[in-house]
């Protein structure tokens, strides 16, 4: 079964550096060979925009994503399967 990695496109998310982490999800995807196993896209505001950016990865949510944290988030999720 496919994991599924929803990144919030809102504006705030979005200025506070979505827009660059989208670009990293998808190399770092890529780069592990994980295009087909995961179904990646946006998503419009969560609402909860003071603990963005927000990542949602299977339904769990992921506050304060950057992207200078967020291959940190990866390996932990796609290494402890």
């Amino acid at each position: 079964m496919k994991k599924e990695i929803v990144i919030c496109l809102g504006s705030s998310c979005f200025s506070r550096g979505n827009k660059q982490t989208v670009q990293l999800i998808k190399n770092y995807l890529k780069e592990h060979q994980l295009e087909d196993l995961v179904f990646f896209h946006g998503n419009h505001c969560n609402g909860n925009c003071e603990n963005g950016p927000i990542l949602k990865i299977d339904g769990k949510e992921y506050q304060n994503i950057t992207p200078e944290n967020v291959n940190y988030l990866l390996d932990k999720i796609f290494t402890k399967d």
